[in-house]
């Protein structure tokens, strides 16, 4: 049986979150920057590649993936009071990047890299929240397929050079859901439909 083939999407959408059957919108890709992607690599959630996978160039979508199809539950255990030393730079609290509502990159003790929000900032230390900012809340994707078509050998390689570290500037996966990084990576990363 043949292995299935990678396809190159590039989509426009407005991305919502739904509580409680009200509808708020959370992000929109324009014409000027679609959302592009190759699917099977991991950039997009598998329900969302699932959903436009089948969709030509032209068509609409209006789908809605349920929290365990998207970011997860959201888990209370996500929420760390950290030592405020973990963010001095040079025995100076580093107040430049680090305030309530910033988004921050950290390392585990395995060094792998992971997205966090500032909560709060106290005397006796700095809480964040290692949930994904989407994590529990019902996704509703509303748009318009702009291409979808096998992708080139030249345009996966590409892909796999960024996503081996190959390629600068592309570092926006973590929490910019549904924006292209520019120069043809297709996060998002970032948008929604891309972010992990």
């Amino acid at each position: 049986m043949d292995k299935p083939q990678n396809r190159f999407l590039s989509v426009t959408y407005q991305l919502y979150t739904v509580t409680d059957g009200e509808k708020s919108l959370e992000e929109q890709t324009g014409a000027d920057r679609p959302f592009e992607f190759i699917t099977g690599y991991g950039i997009a959630l598998d329900a969302f590649e699932k959903n436009l996978i089948g969709l030509e160039k032209g068509k609409t979508f209006d789908f809605t993936l349920q929290p365990n199809e998207a970011f997860g539950e959201y888990i209370p255990e996500g929420m760390h009071k950290l030592e405020r030393d973990i963010f001095s730079i040079n025995g100076k609290f580093d107040h430049e990047h680090i305030f309530e509502g910033a988004i921050i990159t950290m390392n585990d003790t395995e060094d792998h890299q992971f997205m966090a929000k500032v909560v709060k900032i106290e005397d006796d230390g700095v809480t964040i929240d290692t949930n994904h900012p989407l994590a529990g809340k019902e996704l509703n994707f509303v748009g318009e397929v702009k291409e979808n078509r096998v992708a080139t050998e030249e345009e996966i390689q590409h892909l796999i050079k960024m996503l081996t570290g190959g390629c600068q500037g592309c570092g926006h996966h973590g929490n910019n859901c549904g924006e292209d990084c520019g120069d043809g990576c297709g996060h998002h990363e970032g948008g929604c439909g891309h972010c992990h």
